[in-house]
């Protein structure tokens, strides 16, 4: 992975992740892509999604809808990536149509991985879940436990990781000053 390096962004729902995210990546040399991972269903994501594509306008991305398949993702040239975010790619990955669900680890792991190898940067969004004390279904514990694994694996390969509180980015490994 020559120059290849990878920040992950975490924090709550809501904390100006994909904020910061599109800010670091205004600091990077382009092309820049955006990896969005939310897979349109109901009216409540088709709002979340022209809200971000609101945001972006603008600022140079080239948009990749990619809902599964990291791996099989073909960039035209190695640049900076956004990936948008681990929840959904998990989901996607983890249920299918009817409710049936398998454990996504291995999938987005490799996934994150191989996109990584095709980019100079690489900037990814994920979610802190769990934290409350709330009762959920056994596949939703399922979904949350697999995010789990999966942020801490992202976690060893990462060479920065920052959490958001409340819009403020506090660094907890590495230096983004090395980076951008």
């Amino acid at each position: 992975m020559p120059n290849s390096r990878m920040i992950l962004l975490t924090g709550g729902s809501a904390c100006g992740k994909s904020s910061y995210a599109e800010e670091l990546c205004l600091k990077l040399p382009f092309p820049r892509y955006y990896i969005a991972a939310m897979r349109p269903f109901g009216d409540g994501s088709e709002e979340k999604i022209a809200r971000h594509r609101q945001l972006r306008r603008g600022k140079g991305f080239e948009t990749i809808e990619r809902y599964t398949d990291l791996q099989g993702l073909v960039l035209p040239r190695r640049g900076t990536v956004l990936l948008e975010c681990i929840c959904n790619l998990t989901a996607n990955e983890m249920f299918d149509e009817n409710g049936a669900w398998t454990d996504p680890y291995e999938t987005v792991v490799a996934g994150v991985d191989a996109l990584r190898r095709k980019s100079d940067t690489l900037i990814v969004i994920t979610n802190e879940v769990g934290a409350d004390s709330r009762t959920y279904d056994p596949g939703t514990i399922a979904y949350m436990e697999a995010i789990g694994r999966i942020n801490q694996s992202l976690v060893q390969q990462a060479d920065v990781v920052c959490e958001l509180v409340c819009g403020i980015p506090l660094t907890v490994k590495g230096s983004l000053e090395e980076i951008v």
